[in-house]
Formats: structure tokens, sequence, C-alpha cells
């Protein structure tokens, strides 16, 4: 029998949870689960999708999960201290919903598409993309300065809920490529859209569903319930589990706990193998907690009350884990030193990096608005150029511009 539910129970309020973990680095057995984590799992009408012995809970494995966490944790609050300084316009924290995103981003495989909002740090590390390619994007200079095609991965939406609708039509998509339920593990593929809990109440979430649903798309719909849409707690939003609400549209769907890394490792990649072998779409809804504010233009003190973090953090996702390679005997002081120093390092890396940019050619923004030239583009391009020509006309005749021609652009963004 599958964790993943197509009826909601008759008091709604005993939705299960799938834990593995619990705060003190306990391990539950669950065979279903256990398998998934192993590479001996497999979904009801594919099981060789998931079947491959590609075991995701070895040692060596628990530990990269650990060091990723601590890495995107230290690149996530240098990022706060950067905006700050006034270095970012503002930044979205992913502080204490690092295993929600760490273990999703390595439970996909090679060949999925995966389609972020905008506080997926975890992901895009998981994914290969350096975090400095974030903090430009929130310094104002990158619209996301990586290849889609090439790390699988698809630009940070800000809009919430607009790419559950392009992450439906890219998997439909792959449902007309011949990739999806072939059975060939190195080709058929999946997508994984993700959003938050506050977007899951949006309009274009409910027809992605509906559109996933009528053409059993090869999509997995992953929300972060960090219980939070800034300040509207999540039981405002919905009087039941989050997860329920995909049953409406058949949707299976499951509730695991966002702070258990090996949860939603075993989880999201049942979840995507099905999808990849061809049974349709899934939802999952990962309980974490959004540890810091919404943003850093937010203040969260204002609405929700200290000892409600005070609560979570005792339940924060990298202690649970390094509670349990403690108690496995799989980590050391040394270990824990090392990455810590390397997540020093890498939080000084970001500093200079940041502070040493320089801001882009204000006119390079006309540049690949198109993929091929277009006379609309073009004209708005030549009226920006005579626009800021007056600045450096009056620079050269001594007037209040005359700091430099390079400042033009800068002062008009």
């Amino acid at each position: 029998m599958s964790v993943f539910a197509t009826t909601i129970p008759s008091v709604a309020e005993q939705e299960p949870m799938i834990q593995l973990l619990a705060p003190d680095g306990t391990r539950t057995p669950h065979d279903e689960m256990d398998a998934v984590l192993a590479g001996h799992g497999g979904s009801a009408a594919g099981g060789a999708a998931s079947g491959d012995g590609d075991d995701l809970a070895t040692p060596e494995r628990l530990r990269g999960y650990y060091r990723d966490m601590v890495m995107i944790r230290a690149a996530d609050l240098e990022a706060t201290s950067l905006q700050r300084q006034g270095q970012l316009g503002l930044w979205a924290s992913a502080l204490g919903q690092e295993a929600a995103q760490i273990g999703a981003g390595h439970a996909s495989r090679e060949q999925d598409y995966l389609v972020p909002t905008y506080r997926e740090h975890g992901i895009a590390w998981a994914r290969g993309i350096e975090p400095w390619r974030l903090l430009e994007l929130y310094r104002g200079i990158s619209h996301g300065g990586w290849d889609p095609n090439e790390l699988r991965t698809h630009p940070y939406m800000i809009v919430l809920g607009a790419q559950a609708p392009h992450a439906v039509g890219y998997a439909m998509g792959l449902q007309r490529d011949g990739v999806v339920g072939t059975g060939d593990t190195a080709t058929d593929t999946s997508v994984l859209a993700l959003f938050g809990d506050g977007a899951s109440s949006e309009g274009e979430v409910a027809e992605s569903f509906t559109f996933a649903a009528s053409f059993q798309a090869p999509v997995v719909f992953y929300t972060q319930n960090n219980q939070w849409a800034i300040s509207v707690p999540a039981a405002v939003q919905s009087r039941v589990p989050l997860a329920q609400r995909s049953r409406g549209w058949g949707i299976p769907s499951v509730r695991v706990d966002g702070n258990d890394v090996l949860a939603v490792l075993a989880t999201v990649r049942s979840a995507m193998d099905a999808a990849r072998a061809g049974e349709g779409p899934r939802f999952i809804e990962a309980v974490t907690y959004r540890m810091a504010a919404h943003t850093t233009s937010d203040d969260a003190s204002r609405y929700r009350p200290a000892s409600e973090e005070e609560e979570w953090a005792a339940k924060d996702p990298i202690l649970r884990l390094r509670r349990h390679l403690e108690q496995l005997g799989e980590i050391d002081e040394d270990f824990i030193a090392r990455c810590d120093q390397e997540a020093h390092d890498l939080a000084m890396q970001l500093h200079h990096h940041i502070h040493g940019m320089e801001d882009p050619d204000p006119v390079g923004m006309f540049d690949h608005a198109y993929a091929e030239p277009h006379p609309i583009v073009d004209a708005e391009r030549e009226a920006y150029l005579e626009y800021i020509s007056q600045f450096e006309d009056e620079g050269e005749d001594g007037g209040p511009a005359g700091e430099g021609a390079d400042q033009t652009g800068g002062a008009h963004r």
C-alpha cells in the first residue's frame, strides 16, 4: 500500500505524516520508504524505474547531505548580511528549510527538470548552481545567470504560483517527446514543481492540478509548508492539511516531515519515479518552518511569537541529521569542523564577490529580450540611448552629471 493517498481521512486533521528521523536523530523504520532509499523500491506500474540499486542513505551520502545543508545555510546567512550592508536589494532566506530542499534536489535524477520559486537555494545548490548566481539576481544585475537546459533547473520565479503552469506545460511536452513511461531510466524524465504554502492558494496552482490530472502529466507538485505566507499562518490559508488539496483532482499525495532529509529524499524519489514511469502526477506537502523573516523587508516579530520559533529550532534539520550520524558512529568532530570551515570560506567568497562586483551596462537589458532582433526592442534601445545621452552632454558641459558618463545608467535603472 502506497503512502500516497487519494482519499481524505474522516477526520481531516488526522492526516498522517511520514517521518524517518526524529528531532533527536532516532531512525524510524518504514518498509516502503526504506526500500526506496535503498534503491529497491518501485511504483505499481514501473518498479524497475526506481529499483536501480541507487542507495540514497549510505553513510557517505548522509555526510554529503549534512555538508550541503551546512554550506547552504552559511551562504544564506551571508546573503542576509550582505543585504543589510546594502549590497543586495532583497533576500528571501531559506533558513530552517535546508532538509526540504537538499533532500528534494538530490532525490531528482540528472535528466529531470526542476521549476523553483524564489527561495529554493538548497535546490539550486543540489543542482550545481553556484550561490553567487543567486545573489546576483537579488542584487538586480541578473535575471538568473545559469543555463536552464544545462542544469535542468528553471530560473527563479518571483510571482506566486506562476511557475506551476510552466512546469505542467513542460511535463506535457515531455510526453510528446516520448521520454515518459518507456522504461529507459536514462531518458525517462519528470518535472518537479516547487512552491510555498502561500502559493498553494493561488489559482494558477489549481489550474495546474486540472491540466496535470487531465493529461496525466509527469509532474510532482512539491510545496514547502513553512507555516507562514508572509504574515498569514497556514491554518488560516487552509482548514485542512495542504496535502489533501490535490485529492479532489485525483492526484495522489502525501504529507512528509520537511525537516527530515531522509523522509524528503524517499517521498520525492518515489513520486518522481512514478511520474517518470507514466503513472501521472503526485503532490507532496513538506512540513517545515521559515526560521527567518519572509524576506529582509519583513519583520516576523510583529506577527509570530518567539516561543514558536524556539519550538521549531528544536527540530532543526541540520542538527537532526548530525545526531543521526553520531548515533551511527559515522561522523566525528574533525568532519564537522571541516564542514564549518568550508562554509565559512564560502561565505567569505560570496562577500568578496559581491563587494567587488561592477554594475552592468544598463543598455544590456535590451540584448536578450528576444532570440532574434526585434523592431520594437530596437526602437526602445535607441530611445533609451537618446535619453541617457543628455546626461553625458550635461557632464561635458560641466553640469551636475559631470561625475562620469558611466554613472548615467546607474542613476536611472
